[in-house]
Parts: C-alpha cells; structure tokens; sequence
C-alpha cells in the first residue's frame, strides 16, 4: 500500500499517480481494481469547498484555502483545528456575540443545537432559502425540530437566501448593524453549512457531470458523462470508463459520486448509502477477479446491479446532546417517510448507533457483529435488492 495523495487517475492504462507523504516527485502505480470513496466537501459557496464538517486534505485545497497553517491531513492538525475553534467560541460565548448558520439541513440543525447547549449565551440565528427545516424529510421531523428550535429560542428565518455583501439580506436576517470587521463587537460569526461540492480532482473531465460528481451506473462502476446525462439510455447502455473489454475495473462508492441507482432522485449523501454501495462494488470486484483471473463460469456468476438501499431512508438529527428525531421510510419523494422516534429515547438511539460504528472500526466484535449483517442482508423481502443478497 502507498501513502500519499492521488494526483491523477488513468482509467486506460488503469495507473494511479501518487504524490507519496514523504517524496518531492510523484510515483506511478498500476492497478487491477480501484475504488475510489474519496467523500465530497460541504462549503457549496467556498472556491475549493472547505469547511468545518471535513478535513481539508488536499494539496491544492490546503496551500490556498483559509487555514495553510493547519495540516489536516494528520490527527493532530485536525485536533489544532477543534481546538482553535473551540477557543474563539468560548471568548464569543462570554461576550454574548452574533452567530448565524446559513442552512436548516441536519447538520445546521445539529450545529445550532449544540451550539445553543454547550455556549448558551451565543445569540444564534438561522436562515435558509427553502420553506422550512430539514429539506425533503417528513413534516413531523420538520415540526420535532422547530419545536426545540423555539424552545431553545433560537431565531429562525426561511425563505431568505445568503448574500454575504447585501446589507438588505442582514437586515433581514436580524444584523441590521453587522459589521464586516471581525473586530467589532458588531461583527457576525457565519457558518454556511448548505449543500455539498465535488472534490474530485484527480479525476478526468469525462467521468465527472457539470458539478462535478463522478458518475456511475448501478453497479457502482464509473461511467462516461456523457452517458450518465443521457436519461433516454438504458444503465446497461452507458459506457463503462475503464473496462477490460468485457468488465469495469473501477468504481466511485459513496458522496464522490452522483448517487444515480436508477431512481429519480440520487441516494443521500449520507454513510448507509455509501456503505451500501461498498458492499455492491466489492462483490462484483470478486465475481470479476473470477471471471478474468480464475476462469469463472459466466453462465453461473452474475455482476450485480444496486438498488436504492433502504437504510438510505433513515435520518437520524441531533439536537444537543438530549435529544434527538428518527426518520425511516423516506426515499426519492419529498416529505416521504415518518418520525418514529424522538426526545431522550432517540438520543439513546444515536449513541447507540455512533458507538457500535466506532467499534466496528476498531475491529470490535460488538460492532462487527451489528453492522456486518446490517450491509449484508442474506434476503432482501423489500427495498428493491437482490432476494437472497449479493
């Protein structure tokens, strides 16, 4: 294995160029296989994307982005990071300064949430451009939420887009005084956490749509653009990008990609999917290693197609460390889906979650055990997956 950055991918040849950790000059690597879930970014209106909820790892991002002093590519870089944050907040918590979130999806909702919990003499308000909280989710998780919004008094304002140099969108939002010298007591402390960006680099242009994703088709597998856009194609017609005459040989699993699994809408861009979409493109990596290594029966061994996961409809929101919503059921349609569990219990709930998931990565027997069989259902009742598994 190689430590280091992927500078650029050639689906032909199937070689990786590698900027290696500790080397000036770049290697080259060949491959059979490659499995690219390298993520996205969550600063939608910042030139390279960057923001809080990720690290910024890449060269390009990190020499030209907003902390070059902070290399986040190691724990400790990270854990400067927090902890700068966290000090500049503590001082803005004491002077009872201005905050605002710009975005009322979950993670503006749980930033706000925890905000107001843990510095609660913040003055924190929100805005977005959309008519209310949480996106496409159910109105019973929009109207949970609200609820403790307004409990916690924290102000809120929908349908008001975010135009940082508009002293009529400040005054809208409740700074009719803002300030933009982050000296003055005036000055307003603004999260952005809406939307999502591509941060595919490495990547050649014909791979990506024009916002960038890498495209795929239901077996994971990258696919011409081209193709992806043309909605009139069947999946089996669209153009695998690196094949070996027969089989594609690299996949793009999880927020890297434009989450099309033959729906109307792409999957979220949330952990199941991505781990989901794991499970189907290794599989079909084995099938293929038998195929065209260990002369397999292609009469008897199937590549198969993802479906939309039904785990790709559970959304579970954070409000302060207490309290909580769960959302199952949801899919393509806005507002499908129901809250079936809320308030302490839900939090329970989270924890639960959070915690076997890190113990998975531990390589811990508890986590093992649960979320293993999570990702390999043996039989699919319902959710459009393949009855007995892939």
């Amino acid at each position: 294995h190689g430590w280091g950055e992927v500078m650029e991918i050639d689906g032909q040849k199937r070689t990786a160029t590698i900027q290696p950790m500790f080397l000036k000059t770049p290697e080259v690597v060949d491959f059979d296989f490659c499995v690219i879930a390298t993520g996205c970014n969550f600063g939608m209106f910042h030139e390279f994307g960057q923001s809080l909820w990720f690290p910024t790892v890449q060269q390009k991002f990190r020499l030209g982005g907003d902390w070059p002093h902070l290399d986040e590519r190691f724990i400790e870089g990270r854990r400067r990071h927090i902890l700068e944050e966290y000090a500049m907040l503590k001082v803005r918590d004491a002077e009872k300064r201005d905050t605002l979130i710009v975005g009322m999806g979950f993670i503006g909702v749980e930033w706000a949430t925890e905000l107001a919990y843990y510095m609660p003499n913040l003055q924190i308000r929100m805005v977005d451009f959309a008519p209310g909280p949480l996106g496409p989710l159910p109105a019973g998780a929009k109207k949970y939420v609200v609820k403790y919004l307004d409990k916690k008094n924290i102000k809120y304002k929908y349908n008001l887009g975010y135009k940082e140099d508009d002293p009529a969108f400040w005054s809208e939002a409740g700074f009719p005084n803002r300030s933009s010298d982050p000296a003055s007591p005036d000055y307003v402390l603004t999260y952005v956490v809406t939307g999502t960006k591509a941060s595919s680099t490495f990547m050649p242009p014909e791979t990506l749509n024009p916002r960038g994703w890498i495209t795929i088709n239901r077996r994971c597998a990258v696919v011409l653009a081209a193709d992806s856009a043309d909605k009139l194609k069947k999946d089996h017609e669209r153009t695998e990008w690196s094949t070996d005459g027969l089989y594609p040989r690299i996949f793009a699993i999880g927020d890297c990609n434009n989450g099309d699994m033959g729906r109307p809408a792409p999957v979220p861009k949330i952990s199941y999917p991505g781990e989901e979409q794991a499970v189907i493109a290794t599989k079909n990596i084995c099938k293929i290693d038998k195929l065209a290594y260990q002369r397999g029966d292609a009469s008897r061994i199937h590549i198969r197609d993802g479906h939309w996961p039904w785990g790709a409809g559970m959304f579970a929101t954070s409000l302060g460390p207490h309290d909580a919503c769960f959302v199952s059921g949801a899919n393509w349609l806005p507002e499908s889906g129901k809250c079936i569990v809320w308030g302490r219990l839900c939090a329970w709930q989270k924890w639960i979650i959070e915690w076997s998931k890190v113990d998975e990565c531990k390589f811990g027997i508890i986590g093992r055990c649960i979320w293993h069989f999570v990702h390999h259902t043996p039989v699919h009742i319902f959710g459009g997956g393949p009855r007995w598994g892939y």
